[in-house]
Order: C-alpha cells, then sequence, then structure tokens
C-alpha cells in the first residue's frame, strides 16, 4: 500500500497541530522576500536590533505626543506657533510621560517585533527562517488548549491588521507587505467561508441557485480551473500533505469570526497561557456549529433529491451533482475537528505516561517542531 499511496503514519494528531506545511513551505519560502517572521519561543533576535527598533518607536511616540500637546497650546492660546523652548519642554515631558518597553504587550509580540525590524530601513535588518527544526516545542493534547491557543493567534493578528497595519507602515518594501497582506488575508477567511457552507444549504432546501447557471458551458470552465488549482497546490507544497490543513480551515469559522468580532468592537484579546496538561473531558459545545452544519447539510441533501425526483422548478440534475458534492465536500470538513473534540488516547498511551515512558505533554503523534 505504500509503494502506491506514500508513508502511512499510525497515530497521528488529531488536532491538526504538524508545523512542516507553515514552515517548510510558506514561512521559508518568504525568505526572498525579507518577510519571513519570528513564531513565538522557538526564534533567536539580535538584542541590538530589538533595542534599536524600540528606541526608535519610543521616539516617534513621544514627537507624535509633543505634535498633540503642541496643536492644543496653539488651540487654547490663539497663538500660530509656539516657542522652540516650549516645545523642548513638552518633548522632555513626553519623554518622561512614555514610558519605554523593549517590545510590545501584544498578544502577537513575536509578529509585531518582526514587523518593526522589517520596517527599519535604515539599518535593513534580515530575517531567515533557518530548514533545519532547532527546537521542539508542546502541543495542544485536547481541543479546549488548541482554541485557546489559536483563538490568540487569530485574534492577535486581526488586532495589528485593524490598529497598526503594516500595510501603511514606512519602511517595509512591496513585497514584505504582499507576504503581511497575504498573513491577514488568511484570518479573514470567516467571511466567505460562512456563505461558502450555507450557499449548497440554501439551495437544496430553496431550490435558489448560488449560480447564474449549471450549463454545460459551466462544467467545461470550471473543470480545468479546479484541476490546475489543485496541481498547483500539488507543486507548491511537495511533499507535503494540505487536506487536513484546508478542512481545518474551513471548520475553524466559528472561532475566526469570533476573533473578528472581538478586534471590530475594539476589545482587547486576552492572553491566557495555553495548557501544558491535557485537559480531561471532551468539547461537544466547542464544535456545536460545526456539527449544525453536517446536519444540515444531510437534510438539505435528502429534502433536495425528494425535490428533484417530484421535479420541482430550479432543481435540474447539473445543479444537484454541483451543489451535492459541494455539500458533502463542506461536511467532511467538519469531521475531523468534531472527531477532535471528543478524542481521548487510548489506553496504550495512559500506560506510557503512567509508566514514565512519554512526557504527558508530548503527543503520541508528530510533536510541532517550530525551526
Amino acid at each position: 500500500m505504500e509503494r502506491l499511496v506514500g508513508p502511512i503514519q499510525l497515530g497521528e494528531d488529531p488536532f491538526a497541530n504538524d508545523p512542516q506545511l507553515f514552515f517548510d513551505v510558506i514561512l521559508r519560502r518568504r525568505n526572498w522576500a525579507n518577510a519571513s517572521f519570528c513564531c513565538g519561543a522557538g526564534s533567536i533576535h539580535r538584542r541590538e536590533a530589538v533595542m534599536e527598533a524600540a528606541l526608535r518607536q519610543w521616539s516617534d511616540a513621544i514627537e507624535a505626543e509633543a505634535g498633540r500637546d503642541e496643536a492644543s497650546a496653539r488651540r487654547l492660546t490663539g497663538e500660530t506657533a509656539i516657542a522652540e523652548s516650549i516645545k523642548s519642554a513638552m518633548r522632555w515631558q513626553g519623554a518622561l510621560d512614555t514610558e519605554f518597553q523593549p517590545y510590545k504587550f501584544h498578544v502577537s509580540e513575536d509578529i509585531y517585533t518582526s514587523i518593526a525590524l522589517h520596517a527599519d530601513r535604515e539599518r535593513g535588518w534580515k530575517s531567515v527562517l533557518h530548514p533545519v527544526p532547532q527546537a521542539r516545542m508542546l502541543s495542544p493534547n485536547d481541543l479546549l488548549s488548541w482554541t485557546l491557543q489559536r483563538f490568540k493567534y487569530a485574534g492577535g493578528t486581526l488586532d495589528i491588521f485593524v490598529t497598526d497595519s503594516p500595510l501603511f507602515r514606512p519602511g517595509l518594501t512591496g513585497a514584505q507587505k504582499l507576504m503581511y497582506a497575504a498573513t491577514f488575508y488568511s484570518y479573514l477567511s470567516p467571511i466567505w467561508n460562512v456563505i461558502f457552507l450555507v450557499s449548497p444549504i440554501v439551495f437544496l432546501l430553496t431550490g435558489v441557485a448560488p449560480l447564474a447557471g449549471y450549463s454545460l458551458d459551466f462544467f467545461i470552465h470550471i473543470t480545468p480551473f479546479l484541476v490546475l488549482n489543485e496541481l498547483s497546490k500539488l507543486v507548491s507544497t511537495w511533499g507535503n500533505s494540505n487536506s487536513k490543513g484546508r478542512a481545518w480551515y474551513l471548520a475553524t469559522f466559528p472561532l475566526s469570526l469570533q476573533a473578528l468580532w472581538t478586534v471590530l468592537r475594539g476589545k482587547k484579546i486576552a492572553f491566557p497561557v495555553t495548557p501544558k496538561d491535557r485537559q480531561v473531558g471532551t468539547y461537544g459545545r466547542l464544535v456545536r456549529w460545526q456539527i449544525g452544519v453536517v446536519v444540515l447539510t444531510l437534510v438539505s441533501l435528502a429534502w433536495g433529491w425528494v425535490a428533484y425526483a417530484q421535479g420541482r422548478h430550479g432543481y435540474g440534475l447539473g445543479a444537484m451533482l454541483a451543489n451535492t458534492l459541494w455539500g458533502l465536500t463542506n461536511a467532511s470538513s467538519m469531521l475531523p475537528i468534531i472527531r477532535a473534540a471528543f478524542w481521548q488516547p487510548d489506553a496504550e498511551f495512559e500506560s506510557e505516561i503512567v509508566a514514565g515512558k512519554m512526557h504527558p505533554h508530548q503527543s503520541k503523534g508528530e510533536e510541532a517542531v517550530s525551526p
């Protein structure tokens, strides 16, 4: 079997923690644009670079505060200009009032630091994703811990995009801005993923098609697109499977929507430490929306095919086939995260922990590796 399909892994991580696709394909290929960014603890920074970036941001904050104070003083006094001695005093007071921070107190301080260093055109700091793993990190072993971690990732990245977007920050090159834009774009996915999930359900229940028509012309044009799209992913991720990543990307729409809504309301993204020990129990409440999508899709499929058999208007064969495939793909994408919510380690795993052969934080599948 392995000669036909390649290596088969037993005991695969049910929480999709395998980082190889992200580090080896996505992040490493940003090296050419000097846009690979820090991802947590598995990184090394030059102290000189971090301190210089912090000093420059501190200086900019002081100047900005002094400018606001000067504008307020002009409005108060009616003067068109403020004496240089008063400006100097304002800057000094601003320096006293503005706390110097060598790093950002932010839930996503890692990517924030990279943005600040990449924007320093004067020194031209370089960042490189090292191709060999240098540190092995712990991965979440239950869906609750996984959810806490991914909410921080999504909320922190979106908060940077909304409050201090690098897309408008001077100093970054066009290529760097493009790379960061791709990162932010991926966290906006719930906006269109919800439409993607709901569309076949709406059609199957109402006969209102999400497309203008499902003619032969439509299939002639969409088939080459889909095939070439899959081939391009196969080539670009050669040696790495992205099937599980695509399923989780679609299935995490409630989490991503919550993170987006939290940021848009101006709420601060909390920074709870990801639990290091496995949390005992199952977490069906965390996947209630995904279960709802599966149930609604199956009910709508039954309804749609009955309507087609009765010859109701709008339920053509082409539309039924396309939306059936579409709906089943959506439903199957929900299954991995639903399975993870109810996953329990087997007796062998537990006995190895008790015997001291395996660390309780270690997943029986692949560890998350942070180069």
